[in-house]
């Protein structure tokens, strides 16, 4: 698991959140998020939200500097 700190956080059912647990993807997370329907970026978001535990629109609120830590900590736990 890896905290992400937000440098711009966001409000999630009226509650202001800082930070973001991702947790270690598994081979189903992947599968998971393959075989829903859009775009790729749309399957990321997806699969970030998992890890998450958050819903996709949450995710989607993110400011994209932040997105992008986001998409690095993912990239290290695949590296």
């Amino acid at each position: 698991m890896q905290t992400i700190e937000l440098q711009h956080p966001i409000e999630v059912n009226g509650e202001r959140i800082t930070s973001l647990v991702l947790r270690r993807p598994k081979v189903r997370d992947r599968l998971l998020s393959e075989k829903s329907n859009g775009t790729e970026a749309e399957k990321e978001v997806r699969f970030i939200a998992n890890l998450c535990e958050m819903a996709p629109d949450q995710i989607e609120q993110l400011d994209m500097a932040d997105y992008v830590k986001v998409q690095e900590a993912l990239s290290d736990f695949l590296s």
